[in-house]
């Protein structure tokens, strides 16, 4: 999958993950990594931005396999953002699906008037050897 169209939704997926439940950065890796392709290094710049803007929390919590865990989780601002980037992710896939639906539309009649055009110079003669 194209590294651009990754980048432009995993700050979105990071949202969703954290929608409801706290999580710590690895685990947010996994999850992400199981639908997506990604590098684990792709979600910690994500994380720190959207802490340092106010949409996450963040907090130490002791892990029982070893060093302590950082977890984050929305706050107030973040679910608003959440909500917003929400809306307009929708509105970019209403918006691409519509023209893959308008450009199969074109495509098919582009050839359904190539085929006619063929059809049309095989009952003519043109371009016989006669």
């Amino acid at each position: 999958m194209d590294a651009q169209f990754k980048k432009g939704v995993l700050e979105l997926c990071v949202l969703m993950l954290l929608k409801g439940q706290d999580r710590y950065g690895y685990e947010l890796i996994r999850q992400i990594s199981a639908q997506i392709e990604i590098s684990e290094g792709a979600v910690y710049p994500i994380l720190r931005r959207l802490t340092r803007e106010g949409y996450l929390s963040s907090y130490l919590q002791s892990s029982p396999e070893g060093p302590a865990r950082k977890y984050y989780g929305l706050t107030a601002q973040g679910e608003v953002y959440f909500q917003q980037r929400l809306q307009e992710w929708r509105a970019l896939v209403r918006g691409v699906e519509q023209l893959m639906g308008e450009g199969a539309a074109v495509a098919q009649d582009a050839e359904v008037g190539d085929d006619a055009g063929m059809a049309e110079e095989a009952g003519s003669g043109e371009g016989t050897c006669d």
